[in-house]
């Protein structure tokens, strides 16, 4: 994790500790996996708690609910050694975010006082990938105390927007299979 975090000084001294917990294949529908991820309030360094990040290997989406307290969901699509979109979702319990194939994800908990619980269905057929992630030392915003700073080992960044969260999960969950 210290490779993908904005505070660099923070994390050459900081302790060793979980940053957040993942509980895999709690449920299973055929080849789709249910899992729980808790990510805790703290700042690392400057930055609010997150998820190190991926990217699915080929045409696989992902669907995350906020179970517990407010999350962010970051999306970026890299493709052509440039990020071509990136955009945000506020979400709060009961909200629903659809990852598209292509786009990198990040969960992010907004919160110094509220613990986030997140679930998420995926194909398990998915790969992750973190190459681009781990080269280019996080996504390409990164969510801090004083708000959205760009990372700079990105060429270009179009402006982050944010998009709202679907209510509800939908009942056919087959878009999520590659």
């Amino acid at each position: 994790m210290k490779n993908v975090l904005y505070d660099r000084s923070w994390a050459k001294t900081a302790p060793n500790f979980e940053v957040y917990f993942m509980h895999r294949g709690v449920k299973r529908k055929g080849s789709l996996r249910y899992d729980i991820t808790i990510i805790p309030p703290r700042l690392l360094g400057k930055e609010f708690a997150k998820t190190k990040g991926h990217e699915h290997l080929g045409n696989y989406g992902e669907l995350y609910i906020t179970l517990k307290g407010k999350a962010i969901y970051l999306l970026q699509k890299y493709q052509n050694n440039k990020i071509e979109d990136v955009y945000a979702i506020k979400a709060g319990k009961g909200d629903v975010a659809v990852i598209p194939p292509g786009y990198g994800h990040f969960t992010i908990n907004p919160s110094r006082a509220e613990e986030l619980k997140t679930a998420n269905w995926l194909d398990e057929e998915s790969q992750h990938d973190y190459g681009v992630i781990d080269k280019k030392q996080g996504a390409c915003y990164y969510y801090t105390a004083e708000g959205w700073i760009k990372n700079k080992n990105y060429k270009k960044v179009p402006k982050l927007r944010f998009e709202k969260p679907l209510k509800s999960a939908p009942q056919d969950l087959s878009f999520l299979k590659g």
